[in-house]
């Protein structure tokens, strides 16, 4: 018997490259592929329909909703003569976009220390745009890793001064500050989510942190069959535990 909540919709990606359509993506609606068995809709078109009302009215969600619908049409722009689009947008110009079409004003970046660079970069952009930018580092407070319960051995650099990240820090001092909406710039996987949970305002990310790729971490994954593919086959190994 087969698990109705297995979503997979990941495999649909063999669909679309025999096809160039899938069942939820067709120019032609009475063409379009079956459906997979699993496919969310077969068991779960009731959470479809209700996530989707909350789409409608004048709620925030369904505010941000549209917004974000009419900046991902803003983004592309038709080739004359064509039915063909192009992008014209990077993700800089979507998240002004996206912030100035909600009406935000005031803008928080939680920053990863290593990124103070680029965050002083973004910060001009937005003031050019209109915005006001305010920025909190992972390492507010400069609070040794040793008070988190770790051992010298878990630092980058055993035995010398290195400050914990405090996201839930990063996010309660924007929430002070009144930020319209805050932006991830880089932290760290787990403190990112910290962050998430703790912020007070709507949260996008525009920097992912990957030390290895110059933090483009899907690169490893058009990468995965030849540079990367020990993915598929040895553990990464987290050390002697897994505390």
């Amino acid at each position: 018997m087969s698990d109705k909540n297995a979503f997979s919709c990941g495999l649909c990606s063999n669909v679309w490259q025999k096809t160039g359509t899938t069942n939820c993506w067709s120019a032609d609606p009475a063409r379009k592929p079956e459906k997979p068995g699993y496919c969310p809709t077969l068991e779960h078109e009731d959470v479809i329909r209700e996530s989707f009302d909350l789409y409608r009215g004048n709620t925030e969600d369904a505010k941000m909703a549209r917004i974000a619908t009419k900046v991902e049409g803003l983004c592309y722009q038709p080739v004359p003569g064509s039915d063909a689009v192009h992008a014209r947008w990077t993700r800089v110009e979507d998240t002004v976009a996206f912030a100035r079409l909600m009406g935000y004003r005031k803008i928080g970046m939680a920053t990863c220390i290593g990124l103070l660079d680029e965050t002083n970069r973004l910060a001009a952009i937005l003031k050019a745009q209109g915005f006001e930018p305010v920025s909190v580092c992972c390492k507010t407070g400069s609070i040794d890793k040793l008070e988190l319960g770790l051992q010298e051995k878990n630092k980058v650099r055993p035995n010398t001064f290195e400050p914990a990240c405090n996201p839930v820090a990063q996010a309660q001092l924007l929430n002070r500050a009144g930020t319209d909406m805050n932006i991830i710039v880089g932290l760290c996987v787990g403190h990112d989510m910290l962050f998430s949970k703790y912020s007070d305002a709507p949260v996008t990310t525009l920097v992912v942190k990957d030390r290895v790729t110059g933090h483009n971490p899907v690169s490893v994954l058009y990468g995965q069959n030849f540079y990367y593919k020990r993915l598929q086959s040895q553990p990464i190994d987290v050390g002697d535990d897994g505390d």
